[in-house]
C-alpha cells in the first residue's frame, strides 16, 4: 500500500495492468488513454513486455496501415489483449456500440461498431472497460448486440471477455457461466453502491475485497515512465492527470 494520494485514473490503470498480466501483445485503439496508461505501465513491470500497439502512435505502433493491419494481426493471433467498450454493457458480456430504443427511431446514437464483434471472437483476453458505472449503462440486456460476450458451444471462438472494470469496481467474467462476478470494489465505493448501480445480476462471493491501491513504486512508474509516452497521442489527458505536457 501507499500514502500517497492517488488520481482515480492512476487506480484504474493499475488494476487494468493486473489483467494484462504477462500477455506478449496488448494493443489499444482509439480513445482509450486509461487502457493506453495501463498497457505502458504493464510493459514498464515487464521490462519491455508486452510490445504495445497503440493507435495513432507513431513512436507505439508498427502499424502503416491503421486499424486494418490491427485486424490481420490480431486473426493470425498476435494479439493477446484488446480493450472494448459499448453505450450499453449487459451481464452477459454483450455490448452495443450502435444505438438505444427502437433501431428505426433510436433516442441516442453511437459511432458504430467498427471492427468489435471481429475482435471480441479472436483476441483472447478482451477487457471491457467504462468508467460511467449506472444502470444507464450496464443494463439488463443491451438494445443492438454490436459484438455478443459469448457464443455457442458449437462456435470455435478463441476470444472473449475477461473482465469489466468500472469507475466503481472490477467485475470477472466466467465464460462457462456466461456471467459477471464482482471481484473487488474500488476504495470510496461500497458493494451496496455497485448493486444499486447496476442494471444486472451478478455473482458476489461472501466477502469482497477492496482494490488496492496502486504502490508507491507503481505511482512512480506512471508518473515519470508512462506519463511521457502518452503526451504524443492523450495530451489533454497526460497534462490533466499527470501534468506532463510536451516540451517546447
Amino acid at each position: 500500500m501507499t500514502d500517497e494520494s492517488f488520481r482515480d485514473e492512476e487506480l484504474l490503470a493499475d488494476v487494468i495492468a493486473g489483467l494484462i498480466g504477462d500477455a506478449r501483445h496488448a494493443a489499444i485503439g482509439n480513445a482509450s488513454p486509461i487502457p493506453a496508461a495501463a498497457a505502458l505501465l504493464a510493459r514498464a513491470r515487464g521490462g519491455g513486455r508486452p510490445h504495445v500497439s497503440l493507435l495513432g502512435s507513431r513512436r507505439h505502433s508498427f502499424f502503416t496501415d491503421g486499424g486494418r493491419e490491427l485486424f490481420d494481426c490480431a486473426g493470425q493471433g498476435r494479439i493477446d489483449v484488446f480493450f472494448l467498450s459499448g453505450g450499453q454493457i449487459d451481464g452477459e458480456g454483450n455490448i452495443n456500440l450502435v444505438s438505444v430504443g427502437d433501431y428505426a427511431h433510436p433516442t441516442a446514437r453511437f459511432p458504430g461498431s467498427f471492427g468489435a464483434a471481429y475482435l471480441y471472437y479472436v483476441v483472447p483476453k478482451v477487457i471491457l472497460f467504462r468508467l460511467e458505472h449506472t444502470r444507464r449503462t450496464l443494463v439488463p440486456k443491451v438494445d443492438f448486440v454490436s459484438a455478443p460476450g459469448t457464443s455457442p458451444d458449437n462456435v470455435y471462438r478463441p476470444g472473449g471477455p475477461i473482465a469489466l472494470v468500472t469507475g466503481r469496481c472490477l467485475f470477472i467474467f466466467d465464460r462457462a457461466r456466461r456471467r459477471f462476478a464482482l471481484a473487488s470494489v474500488h476504495p470510496g465505493h461500497t458493494v451496496a453502491e455497485v448493486i444499486e448501480h447496476t442494471g444486472f445480476a451478478f455473482d458476489q462471493p461472501a466477502h469482497v475485497l477492496t482494490t488496492l491501491a496502486p504502490s508507491a513504486a507503481t505511482l512512480d512508474l506512471l508518473r515519470t515512465v508512462v506519463a511521457p509516452q502518452l503526451v504524443e497521442v492523450y495530451p489533454q489527458f497526460a497534462a490533466s492527470v499527470f501534468g506532463v505536457r510536451h516540451s517546447a
